[in-house]
């Protein structure tokens, strides 16, 4: 069977660094960072006061006001860039045959999905109607399906760090299969609440160190960085049958041309000191993409900023591309926004088919003080033109858990 092939031809952004794709684009490669005090509730009494946080997201321009308080704040967020990857894909829902409309499926990844609201819910001591639907991350997709009345498949990722990632090459697959010919998909999470940040701070995964200058907390690959920055936001895209989109006269981003997960069976949150399972699966998604070591032209890291992750992550880059590991450069969009956990797969799409677009790699920031076990070019503070034909989207998992994509720029 000839598999089809997949290329991205809508993009939408939500991020702590600018809300749309051309603000998003412009703060990446400017190096800006999302990362500020935490506004959404009064931090004082937490040890990490800050986050990736979007406080000037407006809910109600999504979300209609009698039904914000049914929803999680993740529903908005995904709406939002969902909106805005369908416009830019030139596709008008409400213009759609029913028969066009079951052609478009919807998968989300999400870690956290609506444990906001739930937490809320259990804050309040209050089991309200919508608690049940409203806190299961299953009912995410179909909050978007309902918007746009897609009737295709309307499912949720959920695998931690990775998951949306993982939902991309769930659709990815699909669509090679030919199970359907399109795809809105992505991920969104939103994660900042009390609750959550003191677990993480009971695992010691985030940083306590700065409260008094946030947008410098972030800092993946630096000797000095001493855990991640918890954030939110939601990056969609359209994902399309490559002789579907050209019929259509569509314009495409970059082609999905491998896809590969990995994980390492080692322990539920911590991951192992060895690089072999995070370097398998960059190898399988080259394999699968037919693409050598040698022809990757940029990597968009993991980088979460915790010792560990960005040491292996580093190990197994080199063990996977052996000697052309040094020479391609590589960049950490979490040190500019943070970690927006089971979302940061598709941040880390969006930010590549930026660079592969405008030919400019966005900047690692805050990259001060260099650790001699992370010694690639990770492209600290100031962004680097670059031609871009293939390019790896690289993702680390919470709990061992490992995918890449690879990328291949459409003429």
């Amino acid at each position: 069977m000839t598999l089809a092939r997949v290329v991205i031809t809508g993009m939408g952004v939500v991020s702590p660094n600018g809300i749309g794709k051309e603000a998003f684009c412009r703060a990446i490669l400017a190096g800006k960072s999302g990362v500020k005090r935490i506004s959404r509730f009064d931090p004082s009494e937490l040890p990490v006061q800050i986050a990736g946080e979007i406080p000037e997201f407006d809910e109600l321009a999504w979300v209609d006001a009698r039904e914000r308080k049914h929803v999680s704040r993740v529903v908005p967020l995904a709406v939002a860039a969902s909106s805005e990857a369908i416009q830019d894909a030139g596709l008008d829902p409400a213009a759609m045959s029913m028969d066009e409309k079951r052609e478009i499926g919807v998968v989300l990844g999400t870690g956290g999905g609506a444990q906001e609201f739930s937490e809320e819910q259990y804050r309040l001591w209050h089991s309200g109607l919508f608690c049940i639907p409203s806190g299961t991350m299953g009912t995410i997709p179909s909050e978007i399906s309902m918007r746009f009345g897609f009737r295709g498949y309307s499912h949720v990722v959920t695998a931690g760090c990775t998951s949306s990632t993982d939902a991309l090459g769930y659709a990815y697959q699909h669509i090679q299969a030919g199970v359907q010919p399109m795809f809105l998909v992505g991920g969104v999470d939103s994660p900042i609440t009390a609750g959550i940040i003191k677990g993480y701070t009971l695992l010691r995964a985030l940083t306590q160190s700065w409260n008094h200058a946030p947008d410098r907390a972030s800092r993946p690959f630096s000797a000095d960085r001493d855990g991640f920055v918890i954030a939110e936001g939601s990056w969609m895209f359209i994902l399309e049958d490559y002789v579907h989109a050209r019929a259509r006269g569509a314009r495409i981003y970059a082609e999905i041309s491998g896809y590969a997960s990995t994980r390492e069976a080692f322990h539920r949150v911590r991951m192992s000191d060895s690089p072999e399972e995070p370097a398998r699966a960059i190898t399988l998604a080259l394999e699968e993409a037919r693409i050598a070591p040698a022809d990757v032209h940029y990597v968009n890291l993991h980088g979460t900023s915790t010792e560990m992750n960005d040491r292996v992550e580093t190990r197994a880059l080199k063990l996977a591309l052996g000697k052309h590991a040094n020479r391609i450069p590589m960049s950490g969009l979490k040190s500019q926004i943070g970690h927006a956990q089971g979302a940061c797969g598709s941040a880390s799409l969006a930010a590549t088919l930026i660079a592969m677009e405008h030919g400019k790699i966005p900047p690692t920031i805050n990259l001060d003080v260099s650790d001699p076990e992370c010694d690639l070019d990770y492209v600290p503070d100031v962004d680097r033109k670059a031609q871009i034909e293939h390019a790896i989207c690289n993702c680390v998992g919470f709990g061992s858990k490992n995918s890449a994509l690879v990328l291949r720029k459409v003429a």
